[in-house]
């Protein structure tokens, strides 16, 4: 029950307090820059409102306090779930807001992300450390790799890796809001399965939030997530399996993320190897329009292999 109250919280903070954000960003002339090396056609959305990240960030966060409380569930977990979603959404809303400032489409230097991401890490590695939580990866039907304190090494690399992930995916109305909500449900059944009612409760309130965001964010976009609402995702997805202990799973329920990183690495190996590019643009949803496919046809197809690779990877860990 509890967790279905997280959901309906978070949902309805965001589905009503999204309308007066954007009325207030556009009042302000706060829009997004679009690349000039993007698609012509996304020229269009050049000002289109950004940051909606702050109000789910916000309603994710009170949603889960509130729920917690309500279940007497106010656990290191859910602080620390909490703590990575808001430092991550800081680091992406300082991103932006030079973003907006500057009006250009460079933020943040990349080491300054970088640090900001690795003192997250490192303090959500001193929780998890203090908690007395294995210090292995699971591998599924081999059983556990310990790594000791390599281990730390390993979760730097799993919350940088895939908050920057989540944030190269989000390129197109409603694609990331769409694939967190498919893997951020799947992660809250293994959390039930589990019985870690606090890290499901923190993962309805990130489904509720982004489905009420999803109102505004799908094709034609009235605001889009901004870095904020993308390294914040990405940051607490990767908290979310490593702290179900299924850490690897998420290269098969976030296989989109992964897909989409690696097409932009390859992207820049071949052309720096070779001269010549693989895709037409990465990253490969880029690709996909330069193709003729239209953003709904990209999002639908992606969505769907998202759902596909959320319940069969659910079913193999259940």
């Amino acid at each position: 029950m509890s967790s279905l109250v997280s959901a309906a919280i978070s949902f309805l903070i965001t589905a009503l307090g999204m309308p007066a954000l954007i009325r207030y960003f556009r009042a302000k002339h706060e829009g997004q820059m679009i690349r000039e090396e993007g698609p012509t056609w996304h020229e269009k959305k050049s000002g289109t409102p950004t940051m909606g990240g702050l109000l789910f960030i916000i309603a994710m966060l009170v949603a889960s306090v509130v729920s917690g409380a309500m279940a007497g569930l106010l656990s290191p977990a859910l602080g620390i779930l909490l703590f990575i979603l808001v430092l991550y959404g800081l680091l992406g809303m300082w991103d932006d807001s030079i973003k907006l400032f500057r009006r250009q489409n460079e933020g943040l230097k990349a080491w300054q992300k970088l640090a900001g991401q690795i003192v997250g890490a490192v303090i959500f590695m001193v929780v998890y450390v203090h908690e007395r939580l294995p210090l292995a990866v699971h591998i599924p039907g081999m059983g556990d790799l310990h790594l000791g304190f390599l281990y730390i090494l390993f979760v730097i690399i799993w919350l940088v890796g895939f908050s920057n992930a989540v944030n190269l995916t989000d390129g197109l109305d409603g694609l990331v809001s769409g694939l967190a909500t498919i893997a951020f449900g799947a992660y809250g059944f293994l959390a039930w399965h589990q019985h870690q009612f606090d890290i499901m409760i923190f993962c309805l309130a990130v489904v509720g939030g982004l489905v009420g965001f999803f109102i505004y964010n799908h094709k034609p976009a009235k605001i889009f997530m901004g870095d904020m609402g993308s390294l914040a995702l990405g940051g607490a997805l990767a908290a979310v399996s490593i702290l179900l202990h299924h850490e690897l799973s998420l290269l098969w329920i976030g296989l989109i993320f992964v897909i989409e990183t690696a097409s932009v690495i390859l992207q820049v190996a071949s052309f720096k190897l070779t001269g010549k590019r693989l895709f037409l643009m990465s990253p490969i949803h880029h690709h996909f329009e330069m193709k003729g496919w239209s953003e709904w046809r990209v999002d639908g197809t992606f969505w769907a292999i998202g759902l596909i690779t959320a319940v069969t990877g659910v079913l193999v860990m259940w």
